[in-house]
């Protein structure tokens, strides 16, 4: 067999025969487009755009700088906080609330918080809030309203109808009945629940006779179901004061502790000073009463008889206890006839 050098091979079929990729490539033109109008326009509305936003972006930090770093909307001096309708509040301890907040944006002053920091105050039922910009807080409002002293230990202060025991101020005129049985240690939720039976008692006594709370010198509210009340210059009417002649006149004066219960002031009252000069004819001189006894008035009672004929679970009296009560006069009772008066005499008077 010949063999045949790769010289003497046609080019065609050597070039068949040859790699592609080793083969020469035909150039590609690239055509490049034209920077037309419709280019320009699109590049144009992309930089407005960045312009814009970039802009945007400067004027929003100036304002918010402005706003919430200035010294313009800052909280420097404590007149910057205006306290309107304050009698008994201290505007001084309600800026002193503020301290944190100086110099800082009064943006950034936390309203709501501030707000019921006020109303922990003692004097403080209510509290508003508001800013005024650029740089002023105004603070309002609403003061407790006192009804009553109060007596806790040696102290005298005074106390609302929610029961929130307040400092006496320096400067106010009061006229209230002192109140007993009520102590700063006890719960709030009891303090309130007394007071209301109080305020209940003082709208229906004003409503039975104007000017009637005038006479009550002091409130015993120990006891939640009843209200014992100290009450002077009790007088009966004219045919009542005929019937006591001189007698009811000496005593008209002389305090009367009176047991009202926790219901039904007006009528209980009104039946005081129906009475009183019945009783004072009957009695002689009238130092307590008792109308816990459905329409019917214990004159003088017996603390221990009373106790019993509320609770008749109650343990029997001592034989001291009850030698001790001989010396006290007998019940009158207010409707009463013989029957109901020997029904709640003292033992003593009925021997």
């Amino acid at each position: 067999m010949r063999t045949m050098d790769a010289e003497t091979y046609p080019q065609e079929v050597l070039a068949d025969e040859e790699p592609k990729y080793l083969r020469r490539q035909k150039p590609l033109e690239i055509k490049r487009r034209k920077f037309g109008k419709k280019a320009w326009k699109t590049y144009l509305r992309a930089i407005v755009g960045t312009a814009a936003a970039a802009g945007g972006v400067g004027i929003a930090y100036m304002v918010g700088h402005f706003l919430l770093a200035s010294q313009e909307m800052a909280l420097i001096h404590p007149e910057q906080i205006q306290v309107a309708q304050s009698h008994y509040v201290s505007p001084s301890s309600v800026r002193e609330i503020f301290r944190v907040d100086r110099g800082h944006s009064v943006l950034r002053i936390p309203l709501s918080e501030r707000r019921r920091q006020i109303e922990t105050l003692p004097w403080v039922e209510q509290a508003s809030v508001l800013r005024a910009l650029p740089n002023t807080i105004k603070v309002e409002i609403t003061e407790r309203t006192p009804i009553a002293f109060l007596r806790d230990s040696s102290d005298l202060a005074l106390i609302d109808v929610h029961g929130m025991i307040l400092d006496r101020p320096l400067k106010g005129n009061f006229h209230f009945p002192v109140i007993t049985g009520i102590s700063s240690d006890m719960p709030i939720e009891d303090r309130e629940l007394r007071m209301q039976l109080f305020a209940s008692f003082s709208q229906q006594v004003e409503s039975a006779r104007g000017g009637a709370m005038d006479q009550v010198s002091e409130v015993d509210l120990t006891e939640a179901k009843d209200l014992v009340a100290r009450i002077t210059g009790l007088q009966g009417g004219s045919a009542n004061s005929a019937a006591g002649g001189a007698s009811e006149w000496n005593h008209a004066d002389a305090p009367i502790l009176i047991h009202f219960g926790d219901s039904d002031f007006e009528n209980k009252f009104l039946t005081v000073l129906n009475d009183i000069g019945q009783w004072r004819a009957g009695a002689g001189s009238v130092e307590s009463v008792d109308l816990r006894f459905n329409g019917e008035a214990v004159v003088n009672p017996d603390p221990t008889l009373v106790a019993k004929q509320l609770d008749p679970t109650a343990a029997i009296p001592a034989p001291k206890a009850a030698a001790a009560t001989k010396s006290k006069p007998p019940h009158a009772m207010s409707r009463s006839a013989k029957k109901s008066a020997a029904k709640h005499s003292h033992p003593a008077a009925q021997r």
